[in-house]
């Protein structure tokens, strides 16, 4: 089985004494059977970790790229894993590790991103880190989501 390493950011800040997060929008054409979905996928940003890159820059690169924003490191959150199986080219079955971090918003317009990442982000907006839980749409990031509002409520004041 073929393994991958991919890294992604928790990007919080805190507005009106509300805690948001950066979440990214799927475009139509990532998911599949788009007739039946009503209402935007959501994710966190994250991607692969390229060859000589620590997972914390990718994943603070893949946070600037797929949201706009820069952000600071706070904590790790944690890993995700899982198992996939490729829909395109061999069809293989993938076991991915996906490091999570949680960082502080520092600069930057969410969804200001270059045109060419269109083609893996619709859309990024803020969305309130108590919702987040609900709104993600993979369990394992939902999960990580969770870690973050758990650390806020235990680590940061508003």
């Amino acid at each position: 089985m073929l393994r991958e390493f991919s890294a992604g950011g928790v990007v919080i800040r805190i507005r009106q004494g509300t805690w948001w997060i950066a979440a990214i929008e799927l475009p139509n054409e990532e998911l599949p059977d788009q007739s039946a979905r009503s209402k935007p996928v959501l994710a966190l940003p994250k991607g692969l970790v390229d060859p000589g890159e620590k997972p914390l820059e990718a994943a603070l690169r893949e946070v600037r790229e797929e949201t706009g924003v820069t952000a600071d490191l706070i904590a790790k959150l944690g890993d995700s894993k899982y198992v996939y199986v490729r829909s395109w080219g061999d069809g293989q079955r993938v076991f991915k590790i996906v490091s999570f971090y949680l960082m502080r918003y520092q600069s930057g317009r969410i969804n200001q991103i270059a045109p060419e990442m269109r083609i893996e982000v619709a859309r990024a907006r803020w969305i309130r880190l108590q919702d987040a839980s609900k709104l993600l749409a993979y369990g394992g990031e939902r999960q990580i989501a969770q870690r973050a509002l758990d650390y806020v409520k235990a680590h940061l004041e508003c």
